[in-house]
């Protein structure tokens, strides 16, 4: 049996000093740990009704497009700026270093149609309630979030708990 942790390789000091860094391109890049995680998070998910996956830039599109798959669901890809070709909405958001912004296309997600957050770690918060405001403002109802990490000491998984979104995580790492 595969230990999905076991397959994530941790960077320390990156990309700055004291940052453990959750590089999960080494369970992407195993075929039964990259089954397993994708299983495993649309697994809550299954027995609701869930029209579209929106996956955040850019590890977010690698699992959120997989379990959009195992949820007979569209895919809507969340972009940094001047990355989608037709017309957008955007979200600025607070970053420990600055601001960025994500972006969709304005005619991705239809009124009431029901969507799941996809990405694959959870930290500040900061870019999930992004994805989260771009949802609301094209009248999306969000079911929830899925992530394959959460690191739970720095609050991002309960800010999506405070906006009355139920969050999904298959791991939690302790520490930044």
């Amino acid at each position: 049996m595969i230990d999905l942790a076991e397959t994530i390789r941790t960077i320390p000091d990156y990309p700055k000093p004291g940052i453990m860094f959750r590089d999960v391109t080494t369970l992407m890049g195993n075929p039964l740990a990259y089954e397993k995680a994708v299983d495993e998070m649309a697994a809550p998910w299954r027995e609701t009704p869930i029209d579209q996956v929106i996956g955040i830039e850019a590890r977010g599109f690698v699992l959120g497009g997989a379990i959009a798959v195992a949820l007979k669901a569209g895919f809507v890809p969340v972009r940094k700026p001047g990355k989608l070709p037709f017309e957008t909405i955007s979200e600025d958001y607070e970053l420990e270093y600055g601001t960025d912004a994500l972006h969709m296309h304005v005619d991705a997600i239809g009124a009431d149609k029901r969507v799941l957050i996809v990405d694959d770690l959870i930290a500040t918060g900061g870019t999930a309630l992004a994805a989260v405001r771009l949802a609301r403002r094209a009248n999306a109802r969000i079911v929830g979030a899925s992530f394959l990490i959460d690191l739970p000491d720095l609050g991002g998984a309960e800010h999506l708990r405070n906006e009355n979104i139920t969050v999904n995580a298959l791991l939690a790492f302790a520490g930044h």
